[in-house]
């Protein structure tokens, strides 16, 4: 017998060479009946892992998202078997599960169309009927290199091909599909009950534009006909949110042919823009920080120091000046750096806390641009905190508290992972561990529960990263915290300590919104358009029933103006009901219809977004209500 440590501490005792399906089942028949795949000492394996020794267990469900990792990865190498069955000419790339789904890219001669998806879906229906028990096999390179040349399978050659000559490489087969692949996959086919393709996109191989153009399919895969119908009627609702196409209808903000990926800001789109980093700004100020700005081209020399040019230089623009080269920045913290080194610090300066509406331009490539929400140029609410090693905990705590503040003036929930040291990193192993466990400290200490998101730090320290989520249950990567012991030794920076010797600050590098552009679009989304009062570009508008009231209607116009309410007043001759509803498609929080009673009695009626009769009230008491529920920014 083995003893097996549970999640939550406790332990049962299985047969040596059981599987992760017999721990499952020894653990609840209910659980052995939902479970997809599970963890050992910390690496995810299929249910038909064996178990020789002791071990640590953690079994994972659709809930879980190694879960949903597995179902969907595993739905990807069902549809590359369809779209194989169906077009055998057609060659495989690659195919992972994402946040939503998975997809899967193909090299075709014919691109796909919409009526190939619906072929292809039934074709992966047969297939789950078919029920394949998925099969775990390894070759060496040399083997593995022969079996996909003689497939034809160029791409999967190619990545064979940048692997070790030593590499032992992991197959899994279903059916007369075998596919290149380190799993982990479900243990069958049987839990996939419902499936949809939902689009065809263009991918250059590899992400590189210089590589041939594949096709990509997307799709998603549920244990449960319900669950997909929730999840289309979500994505309908996300057409109609879709901050694209609300950014056009409510005169926002938009991109131009003449700038692909650089947005424009339209007068309202300012507003509402303006009154975020208002915010943010007021909420800083209070919290000790001070705001700065650098320049958004330096020269290249500076970019080699900071060691972006090493690691970030192909998602980097550049220009000739004066015979020598510059960059666009990518990032703002270097030229946090050199503001830092501008002077002598002593310790008693510390921490010292620089934020910045910093404005950045990186290279995106034309396919992977959305909107908002990909870009390539966007502002980050930046900032850059320097401090003493006795002060790291106390100010990761510091900007755990701002976010929170932040994420819950909108109403959102969240989750956090802690990204560990990437494969490609600067510094000291040391180094990156001591950042790690102060990250991990300042958690415990805040009571936060995490993830571990192993390898995903940036180049130069580890980090915390904050998921939002929105009203329609997506997340959203947004705020992050990044501990780095790597730029101050870069860039030579160093305070006074007590003892009068010279140290090195450690930087906290970190987003609130992260982008501002991209948060804005969140907003659209989350809100459909419809902001908060305090957010909205237009506040209020005032609409007379009749001509003969145009004067009381700009009377009341002037007095909300005076009082700092952006208004607006639609005296158009057009009918009361044509003017209502104009209101409405534009969002805008408060509607006052005046008439003869209005005008009488030194009144206003009342209708808001969501009431049709908000009631009467006089022109003073209004504004103070509009004016506290800004001030209090109440979602």
């Amino acid at each position: 017998m083995i003893n097996i440590t549970l999640k939550d501490g406790n332990k049962i005792a299985v047969e040596k060479d059981s599987d992760l399906y017999d721990v499952a089942k020894a653990i609840s028949p209910g659980l052995a009946v939902n479970a997809l795949v599970g963890e050992v000492d910390g690496c995810v394996h299929d249910l038909s892992y064996t178990l020789e020794n002791d071990s640590a267990v953690q079994i994972f469900t659709f809930e879980d998202k190694a879960g949903k990792e597995a179902f969907w990865h595993t739905s990807s190498h069902v549809m590359a078997q369809a779209v194989k069955r169906l077009f055998p000419g057609v060659k495989v790339a690659i195919g992972p599960a994402i946040d939503n789904g998975f997809y899967y890219d193909f090299d075709t001669e014919v691109p796909f169309v919409s009526e190939d998806l619906e072929k292809i879906e039934a074709e992966m229906k047969k297939i789950v009927k078919e029920n394949y028990i998925l099969h775990r096999f390894e070759k060496p390179k040399a083997e593995a290199l022969n079996y996909f040349k003689e497939q034809g399978e160029d791409y999967k050659v190619e990545l064979v091909e940048g692997l070790e000559d030593d590499a032992v490489i992991s197959f899994y087969e279903q059916g007369e599909f075998v596919d290149l692949c380190a799993g982990p996959h479900l243990y069958d086919l049987s839990k996939i009950k419902a499936i949809k393709l939902t689009s065809i996109a263009g991918a250059y191989w590899r992400g590189d534009e210089q590589n041939k153009m594949l096709q990509r399919i997307y799709g998603i895969t549920f244990p449960k006909k319900s669950m997909l119908d929730e999840y289309l009627q979500l994505m309908e609702e996300a057409k109609k949110r879709d901050h694209r196409k609300l950014g056009k209808e409510l005169d926002l903000y938009s991109i131009m042919e003449e700038g692909p990926g650089f947005p424009f800001f339209h007068p309202k789109g300012m507003i509402l823009r303006t009154e975020l980093e208002n915010a943010w700004r007021q909420e800083h100020y209070k919290r000790g920080y001070d705001e700065i700005r650098t320049p958004i081209m330096l020269d290249s020399e500076l970019w080699h120091r900071s060691g972006h040019w090493d690691n970030y230089k192909d998602n980097m623009y550049f220009s000739e000046i004066d015979e020598r080269t510059y960059a666009l920045k990518p990032m703002n913290c270097p030229g946090a750096m050199l503001l830092y080194k501008r002077k002598m610090f002593s310790y008693r300066d510390l921490p010292l806390r620089m934020g910045e509406l910093g404005i950045v331009h990186r290279h995106e490539l034309s396919g992977a641009l959305h909107g908002l929400m990909r870009v390539r140029c966007f502002t980050q609410d930046d900032a850059h905190i320097f401090m003493t090693p006795e002060m790291i905990t106390q100010e990761i705590i510091n900007v755990m508290e701002l976010i929170d503040y932040f994420y819950s003036l909108f109403g959102f929930s969240y989750r956090i992972e802690l990204s560990t040291r990437p494969e490609k990193f600067m510094g000291e192993i040391a180094d990156w561990d001591a950042a790690t466990d102060a990250l991990r400290k300042a958690l415990d200490l805040k009571g936060k529960e995490y993830t571990i998101n192993e390898g995903d730090g940036a180049f130069y320290g580890p980090k915390i990263d904050f998921h939002l989520t929105d009203c329609l249950n997506r997340t959203w990567q947004c705020g992050t915290i990044q501990l780095d012991f790597q730029m101050p030794e870069r860039f030579d920076l160093y305070y006074v300590g007590a003892d009068g010797e010279k140290h090195r600050p450690i930087v906290i590098h970190r987003t609130c919104f992260g982008s501002i552009e991209r948060f804005i679009a969140i907003l659209t989304e989350h809100f459909a358009g419809a902001f908060p009062l305090w957010l909205a570009p237009v506040q209020c508008v005032i609409i007379p029933v009749a001509s003969d009231y145009n004067d009381y209607a700009n009377m009341v116009y002037s007095r909300f103006l005076s009082a700092g309410i952006r208004a607006e007043i639609d005296d158009r001759n057009e009918k009361m009901g044509y003017k209502i509803r104009e209101a409405q498609m534009q969002k805008i929080p408060y509607m006052f219809i005046v008439g003869e009673k209005e005008a009488g009695e030194n009144t206003i009626s009342v209708r808001s977004r969501q009431e049709k009769d908000g009631g009467v009230f006089s022109i003073d008491n209004f504004i103070v209500k509009m004016l506290d529920e800004i001030s209090t920014k109440t979602p």
